[in-house]
């Protein structure tokens, strides 16, 4: 005969016993909010086009790890009905990003590459294909096109 048990608790801080904390609602943005430097974005977008940018073979094939695997890295065309940016694809990614595909970014950062913003999802986000979303991307508003500088600002005293 089962029974049942206890509640999953936590030793916390200072020796008192609590319950485990439950998963936070994602935050969705959208495109055009995101700003150069920031990370732990979750966004719904469409993707419109994706080119390979390198598809290499590994050196020596004979031996085994994620090092001496496939490297391919794809360029895509993402956005939502408000803006538009580039998305690095790194290896499993490339397939995920077909043209047409409706997909979900978690704990996507930007990165900045020749002064201009790339999406990027490393090994701690996630992307998950999901099903066809209604709304067209705003191709017009590419925020990857935008160039930013780095400007050093010096106070007198």
């Amino acid at each position: 005969m089962a029974t049942k048990s206890p509640p999953a608790t936590t030793q916390q801080q200072g020796g008192a016993v609590g319950k485990k904390p439950g998963l936070r609602k994602p935050v969705f943005v959208k495109v055009d909010a995101l700003k150069p430097g920031t990370n732990g974005h979750t966004l719904i977008v469409k993707v419109v086009s994706s080119e390979a940018v390198l598809n290499k073979k590994p050196r020596n094939p004979t031996f085994r790890g994620p090092q001496y695997q496939n490297s391919k890295i794809a360029e895509c065309l993402i956005g939502d009905d408000t803006a538009a940016i580039l998305f690095t694809a790194r290896n499993e990614q490339v397939d995920l990003m077909k043209p047409g595909n409706t997909v979900i970014l978690r704990n996507a950062k930007i990165d900045m590459f020749k002064g201009s913003m790339r999406l990027a999802v490393d090994k701690w986000g996630r992307i998950e294909v999901a099903e066809p979303a209604k709304f067209e991307v705003k191709e017009d508003n590419n925020l990857s096109l935008v160039e930013y500088e780095l400007v050093n600002v010096v106070e007198d005293s």
